[in-house]
């Protein structure tokens, strides 16, 4: 409820449930008429014109096998599918309808196997992607890897919905019950997504408010003496200009957890820091799970330069702040 009108519009754009939801029909009307044969479902998103990095996604959801499980997976791959076609590429031995397939993938294995490369992180989700030969690997995985074996590998026994297809009453059942659990893929897929949102909308705000002369860089880093890493002092918002700078740090906490705890426990230091170097510090701290955390605020406005809530009006100070600290 505190976010800008132009804040909740982007995120609108970028938030994986709602479109999830509103292409479930779609998505569950191929699995059902996925009879054929256990690939026929590549024709059948081809010929429904249903993007393929959001099949991806509907297929990772009801799977949870999301993010952290497809990086491990991408860095053992070879270690789970050791078995070789004559050509020496990778395959996987499936089950479909009673009746041994094999698989022989086209990519994998892949360097940086991960929801980026695959196109359905908050950012990939934005543009609709047809498949490709990596993508047809990672849905051959999620569709039938639960009836391989390597299945025990990996947490790759989730991986079943397969075994559902062309099951009209089983796959609408199957599916619908695993939405109504509100899935931890999806949760911490719009988790990032609002805080880099968040981040990526104080860095425009600034930008028209301050001109040319300032450099503004997201993800940023002032090089600090005393401070234990030569990339420098790591903050959300650097702000820079004639040889000093103002970093800025970005809470935006919709519910509550530990990260503004550990902020409030490295404000006095990070603070000593910079005023050692001629720089400053700021904080934007916003959002419900923040304001719980009553006594870790205060430490930090306590050693802080200047701290402003989310909001235009705010930012406007902060604007004020910059332009009187790099005169």
């Amino acid at each position: 409820m505190w976010w800008t009108e132009s804040l909740k519009d982007e995120n609108a754009t970028i938030s994986v449930i709602p479109r999830l939801l509103e292409t479930q029909e779609d998505f569950i009307s191929i699995l059902q008429l996925s009879k054929k044969n256990p690939t026929q479902v590549f024709e059948l998103v081809e010929a429904a014109k249903f993007p393929a990095n959001l099949f991806l996604k509907h297929l990772v959801v009801i799977s949870d096998y999301g993010g952290e499980p497809i990086q491990r997976l991408g860095k053992s791959f070879t270690d789970i599918f050791t078995k070789r076609d004559q050509t020496g590429k990778p395959i996987m031995d499936y089950v479909w309808r009673g009746t041994n397939y094999q698989y022989v993938f086209e990519s994998m294995p892949v360097k940086g196997l991960g929801n980026e490369k695959l196109d359905i992180d908050g950012n990939g989700l934005q543009s609709d992607k047809p498949f490709d030969s990596l993508k047809r690997d990672m849905t051959m995985i999620l569709l039938y890897a639960s009836t391989s074996d390597v299945s025990a590998q990996a947490g790759l026994e989730v991986c079943l919905l397969g075994s559902l297809l062309g099951d009209e009453a089983g796959l609408e059942r199957h599916i619908k019950q695993r939405y109504i659990v509100v899935s931890r893929i999806t949760g911490g897929a719009n988790a990032n997504s609002l805080g880099q949102l968040a981040q990526s909308y104080i860095v425009k705000y600034l930008k028209e408010k301050l001109g040319n002369e300032f450099n503004i860089t997201s993800n940023g880093s002032i090089i600090l003496q005393g401070y234990g890493k030569s990339t420098g002092m790591p903050f959300d918002v650097v702000v820079t200009k004639g040889g000093k700078s103002v970093g800025i740090e970005v809470s935006f906490q919709v519910t509550t957890n530990s990260t503004i705890e550990r902020k409030a426990g490295q404000a006095s230091e990070r603070q000593a820091l910079i005023n050692a170097a001629g720089h400053k510090i700021a904080y934007v701290i916003d959002g419900a799970g923040n304001f719980q955390r009553s006594a870790a605020i205060s430490t930090i406005c306590k050693h802080s330069h200047c701290t402003v809530a989310y909001s235009d009006s705010e930012f406007d100070i902060l604007a004020d702040f910059l332009h009187e600290s790099l005169p």
